[in-house]
């Protein structure tokens, strides 16, 4: 025995059951886009981080050459002057 009737029953039930089941697709599918996000946005930082290393490296070799060709005109002109 049911009460209400099974009729009744099923004429509320079936509308709730798919309303929640649209909603849980609907969040299912909203996380699935937040989570692809974060990835690529980790992806992203990532590839930045490797970036700026590469930059760095390559800042610092001609600093490095800015400094050695200084040096080298220093010590030639020194040379130079203690020779004439």
């Amino acid at each position: 025995m049911f009460e209400p009737a099974q009729d009744e029953i099923l004429k509320d039930l079936v509308p709730k059951i798919l309303k929640t089941q649209f909603f849980r697709y609907l969040l299912d599918s909203n996380a699935s886009e937040h989570g692809a996000r974060m990835t690529a946005m980790d992806k992203a930082t990532e590839n930045a981080n490797e970036l700026l290393k590469s930059l760095n490296i390559m800042y610092n070799r001609a600093r490095q050459a800015a400094i050695t060709t200084e040096l080298t005109e220093i010590v030639s002109g020194a040379a130079a002057l203690s020779n004439g």
